[in-house]
């Protein structure tokens, strides 16, 4: 149990450095990630709206080709007025010219509907396209800064880590997922030495008779009022020297 003790509380430590290393990031990371989301929807969004663009031309392109071949059988029609012998023929043929125009005339509506559309994305796809370009700019600008940070505290950071590694590698797991849940739940402090008779962590004091079972080392032993993991004298005087 010593050795558990011992290690868990090197853990801390360990734990600790890093924590130190990433509040020198700052807000730096979430920033990054946040950029990264907005790029991604921004890219989204502009490609939805040069796709509406797209169908919106398209629709338009075939409204222009069905009006000119509407236009050529009005004309043809009204040859064939010119032609006929008979009322019914005559009659067969306006309807068929009112029918032609009619559809015409919605084709030309539908027109002006769809420039009008297509004005209006073409205003929205300039916007979204320069919101795009201002999000990479600051997106590339926080990642360079990011780097530099990582790049400053790379080393020290490797080295923790592989540290880290090995001092799990040496504690029971459920040991660890203990650790873990208090770490969690205690913003990132979850063993402490006893200091002047008092817990490192809230500073409650703690029971003479259960600073002498803490000396034994033999248990784990944790605070009554915040639950963290109390660790002795002997178990800090011997991670510090190692």
């Amino acid at each position: 149990m010593e050795n558990t003790l011992r290690h868990l509380f090197a853990l801390q430590q360990v734990d600790t450095k890093i924590q130190e290393i990433q509040d020198l990031k700052g807000d730096l990371p979430q920033v990054v990630s946040t950029l990264q989301d907005q790029v991604g929807g921004a890219k989204g969004h502009l490609k939805e709206l040069e796709a509406s663009m797209k169908s919106a031309k398209i629709e338009r392109d075939n409204a222009d080709v069905e009006l000119i071949e509407l236009a050529e059988k009005v004309e043809k029609y009204k040859n064939q007025q010119l032609q006929v012998k008979s009322n019914k023929q005559y009659d067969a043929l306006t309807k068929e010219i009112e029918t032609a125009e009619t559809r015409s005339a919605k084709l030309e509506k539908d027109m002006q509907a769809l420039e009008g559309k297509m004005q209006v994305t073409k205003t929205d796809i300039e916007s979204a396209t320069a919101n795009l370009a201002e999000l990479e700019a600051e997106l590339q600008e926080r990642q360079k800064e990011l780097r530099e940070v990582n790049k400053e505290h790379e080393k020290e950071e490797l080295k923790l880590q592989h540290e880290r590694e090995k001092l799990t590698a040496r504690i029971d797991k459920s040991d660890i997922q203990r650790y873990e849940r208090i770490r969690i739940a205690k913003g990132g402090m979850a063993v402490v030495a006893v200091r002047r008779g008092a817990c490192g962590g809230c500073f409650s004091r703690v029971p003479p008779q259960r600073i002498l079972e803490l000396k034994q080392n033999s248990k784990f032993h944790t605070c009554e009022h915040c639950g963290r993991i109390l660790v002795s004298d002997l178990i800090v005087e011997s991670s510090t020297q190692s």
